[in-house]
């Protein structure tokens, strides 16, 4: 079976698009059920994936067909199914894995959420303590621990990759100290530590993330000994002092937060100090799709917002930054590149 060209009639592609939610919940079973771990190299009857993966072997062969239609995975002329590039980013062991990525945005909460998009829009604000009574987060970890444990790998994998990414861009070798500012576990100042071995790093993150921070930055860890691991709320205060601040993916809380950090790391670098801002853009990059669905999610569960470039500038700008370059770091996120001014 071949995937659905492009070039459909705009009758029939609304028709698919609406029933976009069916794609989303075949990735999901596809993840739960681990059908691309049980899938290796060697094409597969479905009676023999089935007993792989303890489905029936009919309704796991309409799960297949479905998702063969959006090229994650392949039926053969003979029936047995094959991997594709993109049903393989569904196996926990691929480096490039995004299995919990997938899961994370079709958490059970998500059903409930995007029903209400239009109110959200209405309202401008999140929908999430109208639906369980709390704000986002508090209801993760106090209602859903199982969500809350699915956005804690998501948000793993998805820094461990693209820390990487930051890590080729950025050129630290005129510095000697960086801090990574809301950098959950810390990957990024990790990478940057291990590119650049006299450069000491500091983590300044929630109590209880910095507490599990990367293996390599704790006591015992091949970097430990570069590192610092500061707890606290960078939105309240940021008590580092260094030559360079990393500040990615959490400029997209409220405008009042996202003002305050600014205003924190300002003063903590003072002049002269360097501030990368990484961020996804809804308004420049070939994953506009992506990028636009995760300001819709930010919206309804935060109601926060991804930027645009005008956007983000202004806010750099306001806060008393000047931004000397914009560069992307890979398809999803921009680097841009700042000064404390004297």
């Amino acid at each position: 079976m071949t995937a659905v060209q492009t070039a459909t009639p705009p009758s029939m592609r609304l028709r698919e698009l609406v029933f976009g939610a069916a794609c989303a919940a075949a990735l999901r079973a596809a993840a739960r059920l681990g059908v691309a771990d049980a899938l290796d190299d060697t094409p597969l009857a479905v009676e023999d994936l089935a007993a792989e993966v303890k489905t029936e072997p009919k309704t796991l062969r309409r799960l297949l067909r479905a998702l063969c239609c959006y090229g994650i995975f392949a039926e053969q002329p003979d029936g047995r199914f094959t991997h594709t590039d993109m049903s393989r980013l569904l196996r926990e062991d691929d480096p490039h894995s995004l299995r919990a990525i997938a899961l994370w945005c079709t958490e059970p909460w998500t059903w409930q959420a995007w029903p209400m998009l239009d109110e959200a829009v209405r309202s401008g604000r999140s929908v999430v303590k109208d639906l369980f009574g709390k704000e986002f987060f508090t209801y993760l970890n106090e209602d859903a621990p199982e969500s809350a444990d699915v956005f804690n790998r998501a948000m793993t994998t998805s820094s461990v990759q693209s820390a990487r990414d930051v890590a080729e861009l950025l050129d630290l070798s005129g510095s000697s100290s960086v801090a990574d500012i809301g950098g959950g576990q810390g990957h990024v100042v990790a990478s940057l530590l291990e590119k650049h071995p006299g450069l000491h790093g500091t983590l300044l993150d929630l109590p209880r993330v910095v507490a599990n921070a990367d293996p390599r930055l704790r006591d015992g860890g091949a970097l430990a000994d570069r590192m610092r691991l500061v707890p606290g709320d960078c939105r309240e205060a940021v008590p580092v002092k260094a030559d360079v601040y990393i500040i990615k993916n959490i400029l997209e809380w409220d405008d009042e937060s996202t003002t305050r950090l600014l205003r924190n790391v300002v003063e903590a670098g003072g002049p002269g100090a360097r501030v990368v801002v990484i961020e996804n853009l809804v308004d420049d990059s070939p994953s506009l799709r992506f990028s636009t669905a995760m300001d819709l999610m930010l919206l309804l569960n935060v109601g926060g917002a991804k930027h645009t470039t005008e956007s983000l500038t202004g806010r750099l700008t306001e806060a008393g930054l000047v931004i000397d370059d914009i560069r992307p770091v890979n398809p999803y996120l921009h680097a841009f590149d700042c000064t404390v001014p004297s």
